[in-house]
């Protein structure tokens, strides 16, 4: 499989077969964000049901993601980071986190949602 097209298989079976570029759009910032923003382990989890595509990443860190500013403000910026959360607000139809704790282990779990037309 190509790098960035992981989710290919799995969209290409629902109906979101349309929001394909989307979904690996948010689910390469998702994960990404997660990845170089916190240490230890990370996880993507996908999950389909009821006509929504829900997308998310896991990761150990327990403070909240760093809030991004409006796409439109960050487009044309020379800096290649700091595009992440705007890019999954703009093109999500729902997202958000939630702090997580389970077994004494901390982390939090941020996602989206797209919704099935």
């Amino acid at each position: 499989m190509r790098d960035g097209h992981v989710l290919d298989p799995y969209v290409r079976a629902t109906p979101l077969i349309r929001l394909v570029d989307a979904a690996e759009l948010l689910a390469t910032e998702l994960i990404s964000n997660s990845v170089r923003h916190t240490k230890g382990p990370a996880a993507l989890r996908v999950r389909w049901s009821a006509g929504v595509l829900r997308i998310g990443a896991w990761d150990a860190d327990p403070e909240p993601p760093e809030p991004s500013g409006k796409l439109s403000r960050l487009v044309g910026v020379g800096a290649e980071e700091g595009r992440g959360l705007a890019l999954v607000r703009a093109c999500a139809d729902l997202w958000g986190w939630q702090p997580l704790a389970r077994g004494g282990n901390r982390g939090k779990y941020v996602g989206c949602d797209l919704v099935a037309a």
